[in-house]
This record gives structure tokens, sequence and C-alpha cells, in this order.
């Protein structure tokens, strides 16, 4: 088993050992709610992975439609999707994605977006390790010291559309929750929502007494992280902006 900190390095060829990792829970509409318990919501890291593959009809983003021009530093937003047209193939780049709220009151976001990849041995204690814009089998991999758990009120773990035609159905996504020890916990998104733009797929909370509660959303939003901002109460200021990675050489 390697540390947190040699795969944050760079190589993602690493994996973590998991004795219940070939035990699985799945949340669904019936059966919502999961609890961590013990050990396994106080120690360690939980791993949570979004892996998503294109359908029929869909196709990667190009680089141009990545380029890399924010309006603001600050808590960042994506531009809307174009709308779907005819029989023109469809963009899909979705992106994982955290909004949290600290036990002292402070509230913000873990997202590709902005780059603000977060850190876990500062706040928020929550780490994106990168940015998947093609649907690779590795898919996009956040952290959470759980180490830190009594800084935590809730998380929101989001996926949102950056790039392309909103067509969440266009995609085999999953969200995967890995706990040091324990099942693993999966969320599938695989409702139909033609015009969603985001989804809260699901609601961590600090519920005491060496408890995480796990809770499935699955709340399509025809609008970005504003959005969801506006139904879970956190109150923060988002504006648009780009993210990608600019062309070497500058230039405007």
């Amino acid at each position: 088993m390697v540390s947190i900190w040699e795969y944050l390095r760079g190589d993602k060829s690493y994996t973590f050992d998991n004795p219940g990792g070939q035990h699985k829970v799945t949340l669904t509409k019936s059966a919502p709610q999961h609890a961590i318990t013990g050990s396994a919501a106080t120690t360690g890291y939980l791993y949570v992975n979004l892996h998503w593959t294109m359908r029929s009809g869909a196709v990667r983003p190009s680089t141009r439609d990545t380029l890399k021009r924010f309006f603001s530093p600050r808590i960042l937003s994506p531009l809307e999707p174009d709308s779907p047209g005819g029989n023109e193939q469809l963009n899909v780049d979705l992106d994982l994605a955290c909004m949290y709220e600290l036990s002292d009151g402070t509230r913000g976001v873990v997202q590709p977006l902005g780059e603000l990849f977060g850190d876990l041995r500062e706040p928020p204690f929550i780490k994106l390790s990168g940015d998947d814009q093609y649907g690779a089998p590795s898919g996009e991999t956040m952290y959470v010291n759980l180490e830190k758990k009594d800084k935590f009120k809730r998380l929101l773990i989001f996926v949102y559309i950056y790039d392309g035609t909103p067509a969440f159905e266009q995609t085999h996504a999953v969200i995967t929750i890995v706990p040091q020890t324990g099942p693993r916990i999966e969320i599938k998104l695989d409702e139909r929502a033609r015009a969603a733009r985001s989804c809260a797929v699901v609601l961590i909370e600090n519920a005491g007494d060496n408890q995480l509660t796990v809770r499935r959303e699955v709340r399509y939003v025809n609008g970005f992280q504003a959005d969801i901002d506006r139904l879970y109460g956190f109150g923060m200021q988002w504006q648009r902006g780009y993210k990608g990675q600019q062309p070497s050489g500058g230039g405007d």
C-alpha cells in the first residue's frame, strides 16, 4: 500500500488496499442512506471517484473547447453548454466537485474550474487529484482526510457538465465512495434528465459519535453551481469562467 502523498504526486497507477473493496452498497431511491462508522469514519482517507464513459453519439471535447480563461480567480461556474441540434455529435465533459461546510462555518468548493483542487493537510482537507476530460478508466478522484473529520459539517459531492451539450443520458456515470475499511458505496447517475447541466449526487454529513452519514441525492439541476448552492443553502458567490490549459507561447 502506498501513501496518499505518493499517489497525489502524480503516479495514478497506484491502488489502495481496501479489505471490504469487493463488497458494494448501491444507494437507490428506496435505500438512499448508508452510515460509515467506527474507525472507517475517523481514520485514513475517504476516496471518491467519478467514472463515466460516453455512449454512442457522444464525442470527446476538443482542445479548443477547453481553453483556460477566467472571468474571476474566485469561485467559478461554467459557461452554458451548447444546445442540442439535430443529429450532431455531442461533446460531454463531466467534472467531479464538492461544496463543503466546515464546523467553523467556512464554506467553499473543490473543483477543476479555477484550479480549486483543495488541500489534504490544510483546510478544506479535501483534495481533487485532477481533471479527466475524456472519461478515462481512472476517472476523476477526490480524497477526504478523515483524520480531520471533526472539522467537517457537510460535504456535497456533485457533478456538472463543463463543456458541450447537456446530456447526462449520454454517459454511464457512477460515483463510487470507498472508505479505508468496509464496503464501497456506489451511486449511479442513470436517470433521464435531458436539460440538466448539474447533478447534486450525494451528501456526506458528520453525525458525530464516529459516524458519517452518506445520503443519495441525485438531484438534477438545469443550471450550475449557483443553482445547486441555492438548493442546499451554502450561500456562496459565483461567477462564470473557463477551464483548461493555455497553449504554450502565450499571446492574446
